[in-house]
């Protein structure tokens, strides 16, 4: 039997890069497939994917930023399904894309779309997943949660080491509602939309040759089969642990 069969899974930032592959593989394990994002047309071209494939996945229109999103898509959830098991906490922007490092409106956006976000996902998911019997959150941090980087902006360091901490929080608050509640921490990936100077193919192989054991950097799929793992029954005695996907630049 898959692993998530007869499952309800919800996906933030489900329709590009790590939150897509993630998308997948929740679906081919029979995970029924909620892709939350902005981005409509991405979103259909995943659920075409994963229908071909034999999965089932819908998207509802979310800006983590907006409680009120918030409130609508547990809602639709729960009148399409009547159950969430997984909240994946994955949508996010780069810290890589601004230049300046002073920048107050880029702390602002990076703090409200990365720690903000998967506070309101965790806020409005809980109650539902608690509801289906328990289940998994899963966030997406970063390394950059863990150490600090002086060419990105601050916020995104600052950001993501709040959604470190607050996945800890959240692991002692639920596990008596019978939810786990785990970190994944990527490293050097795909650029994302948002990327900045991590795009850049020199400034990236600079990163890969000093810091990144492996010398190479990380698959999106990489990082989907991470939250697999700690959303499943696999990790049943797994809460509150921080997981890199790196290729060993945290053990430098």
């Amino acid at each position: 039997m898959r692993r998530f069969e007869n499952k309800v899974a919800l996906v933030t930032g489900g329709a590009f890069g790590m939150g897509a592959a993630t998308a997948k593989l929740f679906a081919l394990e029979g995970a029924k497939v909620v892709i939350a994002d902005l981005l409509e047309d991405e979103a259909s071209k995943r659920i075409n994917e994963i229908t071909e494939l034999g999965g089932e996945a819908i998207y509802i229109e979310l800006d983590v930023t907006n409680e009120d999103n918030w409130e609508s898509i547990i809602e639709k959830i729960d009148g399409a399904y009547g159950r969430l098991d997984v909240l994946v906490n994955n949508a996010g922007i780069s810290g890589s894309g601004y230049q300046d490092q002073g920048d107050v409106k880029a702390w602002e956006d990076l703090m409200r779309i990365n720690a903000t976000g998967p506070f309101l996902g965790t806020k409005h998911c809980a109650p539902l997943i608690i509801k289906s019997g328990g289940g998994a959150i899963v966030n997406i941090s970063s390394i950059s949660g863990v150490v600090g980087q002086g060419y990105i902006h601050p916020g995104y360091n600052a950001s993501k080491g709040a959604v470190r901490t607050m996945t800890k929080q959240s692991a002692v608050r639920f596990a008596k509602d019978g939810i786990r509640v785990n970190s994944v921490h990527p490293g050097i990936m795909p650029a994302m939309r948002t990327s900045g100077v991590t795009a850049d193919p020199i400034h990236r192989q600079k990163i890969l040759d000093a810091y990144v054991p492996m010398k190479r950097a990380g698959e999106a799929e990489e990082v989907g089969k991470a939250v697999l793992f700690l959303a499943s029954e696999d990790a049943s005695y797994i809460t509150g642990v921080e997981l890199p996907v790196d290729g060993g630049y945290l053990a430098i």
